[in-house]
């Protein structure tokens, strides 16, 4: 059995080696109770059902993927053109990374992320959230135009779908991807540029 406290950040660890082992159609509360050496009574102190470990798992996972493009929107030091730019290259080498070293991890995470659309519909609401905060700044600073940042970064974020919706990733390993993708954010920045 395990020795010391039981924490749920070890257990969400626990529970993406489970995952990444048996895959979520056969991952159960008892494998990863097992995988700790503890009752899946223990599991469930920590979180009340099945779903809601999953959820719990979901969420950090998505967490970890938005967190280094929080730093990105954040890092003032860049002029919002460029800013913008390096966003979007870090989200997708980030999920083409995950897709190509990872596929069972990312496979898991699509369905889980489709189980959980709170979980993904708040994912997507703080990525647009960034891309506002970087046109916002960018419409300060001059470098943009847009009457409305928010409706502007929905916009922006629907037209790269491509590059980082998991329903795109079949296409993200293909020749020339990553300069197609450095076209479309030279074509968004012009768009946005003042006339």
């Amino acid at each position: 059995m395990r020795s010391g406290p039981l924490d749920a950040e070890t257990i969400l660890t626990a529970t993406e080696d489970v995952l990444r082992r048996h895959g979520p159609a056969k991952a159960t509360v008892l494998d990863v109770a097992r995988a700790l050496g503890v009752s899946h009574a223990s599991v469930y102190r920590h979180f009340p059902s099945k779903a809601a470990l999953r959820e719990a798992v979901t969420r950090r996972w998505l967490g970890r993927a938005r967190d280094p493009l929080a730093a990105v929107a954040a890092d003032t030091r860049q002029a919002p053109p460029e800013r913008l730019r390096t966003w979007f290259t870090t989200l997708f080498t980030a999920k083409r990374t995950l897709l190509s070293e990872d596929p069972e991890l990312f496979a898991t995470y699509r369905v889980l992320t489709a189980e959980h659309s709170s979980a993904a519909a708040d994912h997507v609401t703080a990525l647009i959230e960034q891309l506002r905060v970087i046109i916002a700044d960018g419409v300060t600073s001059g470098d943009f135009t847009s009457p409305d940042p928010a409706a502007t970064a929905r916009t922006v974020f629907a037209a790269t779908m491509a590059y980082h919706h998991p329903a795109h990733a079949p296409e993200w390993q293909a020749p020339g991807s990553e300069a197609a993708l450095r076209s479309i954010c030279t074509l968004l920045i012009d768009g946005l540029r003042p006339r």
